[in-house]
């Protein structure tokens, strides 16, 4: 098993080593929701059932965006809200020790989720109306909330999310998913319009796979033009934020496109069914998403649940670096 290396560190904090000039692929806008990493399970019981074993992605969003905002808090063309005050609680908080179960349990082998000290999990408004503070108790280290796809869609419950789990002292980071049918400039524009630059937060997080449910793009870019649009993408959120990006992929994805590229980005890998060693051979991680059918206290259905690749020390000394 690969624990975070002091490389991995440096290239989770490093500055921007690429700064691409060109975009590709300028298509009119979708309007539709994007499929984001899985489908929406079904509701499913709460409760403290066999130990967490496997994992998924989040999920798809509302194409309307509703009045999340007020406009009188829109400065020209950057954050869409101002966060509350106060900082994220810090770094050397305690540890909550997972108490997930899960609907569909899988057998990792030898080496679990279990294993790592540090769990999470990611949501979106599909999740419901989530109590954080219970949450927070059953293991939620750190969260990873679903804000943007495209260049049009806001998830319908990200400002909640966002301000209530840093209420409940939950260290958490925001995540786009990306709409090949339209540019990488505007896509960064989006997210950074709605997602605050905050003193605290994690690193933003490109959300890259292949959306085989989508009704109006179809269209499969080829692997230069996809690492071009990431790279634009992942350079405008660095340059605003002050942080490197981390890119989250799905199997799939990963092996058509990333392997072997973008060495000195931190990675958030999906692999519900073995672990990442084998799905994401070579691949140093940060992050493991291992099930998308968790099941916790505090949240009404079922909910992605993640691991920290490292000891507890290891993740007060990344979080460390981001909580100021």
């Amino acid at each position: 098993m690969r624990f975070l290396l002091p490389a991995v560190l440096a290239a989770a904090l490093g500055g921007c080593t690429a700064s691409s000039k060109m975009d590709v692929l300028d298509i009119a806008p979708s309007g539709e929701t994007v499929s984001s990493i899985t489908a929406p399970a079904p509701p499913a019981p709460v409760g403290e059932g066999a130990p967490v074993t496997a994992l998924a992605g989040s999920t798809p969003e509302s194409p309307a965006r509703s009045a999340l905002f007020p406009p009188e808090v829109l400065p020209k063309e950057e954050v869409a809200f101002v966060a509350p005050s106060g900082a994220i609680r810090s770094a050397v908080s305690r540890i909550h020790p997972p108490r997930f179960s899960d609907a569909k349990p899988v057998s990792f082998g030898r080496v679990t989720p279990r294993h790592f000290a540090v769990h999470g999990v990611d949501v979106s408004r599909w999740q419901g109306d989530i109590d954080w503070h219970t949450l927070r108790k059953q293991g939620a280290n750190f969260a990873w909330i679903k804000a943007t796809e495209g260049v049009d869609h806001v998830d319908d419950a990200f400002r909640r999310n966002w301000i209530e789990a840093k209420r409940a002292g939950v260290p958490r980071g925001a995540y786009h998913f990306f709409y090949w049918c339209r540019t990488a400039r505007d896509q960064a524009k989006w997210f950074i319009r709605n997602v605050p630059k905050e003193a605290g937060a994690l690193p933003p997080v490109l959300d890259v796979e292949w959306n085989s449910h989508s009704r109006t793009c179809k269209h499969r870019p080829d692997k230069s033009d996809i690492l071009e649009k990431m790279q634009v993408f992942l350079d405008a959120l660095e340059r605003h934020y002050g942080q490197r990006p981390i890119i989250y992929t799905s199997p799939d994805f990963y092996r058509d496109n990333l392997q072997g590229r973008f060495r000195d980005y931190p990675f958030w890998l999906r692999a519900v069914a073995e672990h990442p060693q084998k799905v994401y051979p070579g691949r140093d991680w940060v992050f493991w998403q291992y099930s998308g059918t968790g099941r916790a206290k505090g949240v009404s259905t079922h909910i992605d649940l993640n691991v920290f690749n490292g000891t507890e020390r290891d993740w007060h000394e990344w979080l460390s670096r981001r909580v100021r």
